[in-house]
């Protein structure tokens, strides 16, 4: 039997549960994705050399709809689809477009607390704490050659099926993606070396069809 990659999103660089980052595979890769590259205008000017030279870089926006089912967990008799239905990817996904979190928040405060006491304390806290909200950082894995930094920018769940609790057990889930341009001066080290290595494999592909066009090539060439 040949091995089918599934595709995931995972978020990384927030407390969920201390370094564990929150991930969603999808249970049933979706049957098409859709990409639209956004090209912005370019600049005009008077002379050639302006009108020649590159604006603002090319935006990438993704779109796919991904399906979730506890029919097969239900029939294992996995206790979280008996509880939950698909509640828990839906609750994950939903987390990756929300700043923050109330479990990862109240974690942060047990552990400075357990801090302060084991160093006996120190300057009093401020009476009034400075939201630091952070929105996810997210990558979306699509095969071997599509590592991306992405931001959800539309997450449209269907809920089409519910148990006797009413919990989920089959939903659909259409989601916006945008490739994040990652700034050469990122300390973002995941996002620009997964950018970087997207960007490297689509280059290598664009050289091999070179292979493909070889005798095509020289047809065009007069002889």
């Amino acid at each position: 039997m040949s091995y089918l990659l599934r595709g995931a999103l995972i978020e990384y660089g927030t407390d969920l549960i201390g370094p564990i980052p929150n991930i969603v595979i999808f249970q049933f890769n979706p049957e098409s994705l859709n990409r639209t590259l956004q090209i912005p205008p370019r600049p005009s000017g008077a002379n050639t050399r302006e009108t020649s030279q590159a604006g603002e870089p090319t935006l990438e926006n993704i779109s796919l709809t991904a399906h979730f089912s506890a029919a097969d967990l239900l029939n294992d008799d996995k206790v979280l689809a008996r509880a939950f239905g698909v509640g828990p990817q839906l609750a994950a996904l939903e987390k990756m477009v929300i700043p923050g979190g109330k479990l990862a928040g109240l974690i942060g405060a047990a552990l400075d607390a357990i801090g302060d006491a084991l160093g006996g304390g120190g300057e009093e806290p401020p009476t009034q704490p400075v939201p630091r909200e952070k929105y996810p950082k997210i990558i979306f894995i699509w095969g071997l050659t599509r590592v991306l930094p992405v931001t959800i920018t539309s997450l449209r769940i269907n809920e089409v099926e519910y148990d006797f609790l009413l919990n989920p057990v089959r939903a659909e889930v259409t989601l916006e993606l945008t490739v994040n341009a990652v700034d050469a001066c990122s300390d973002d080290w995941l996002a620009k070396g997964a950018l970087e290595y997207s960007t490297l494999a689509k280059e290598v592909q664009a050289i091999a069809n070179l292979a493909n066009t070889a005798e095509q090539i020289v047809e065009l060439i007069p002889i």
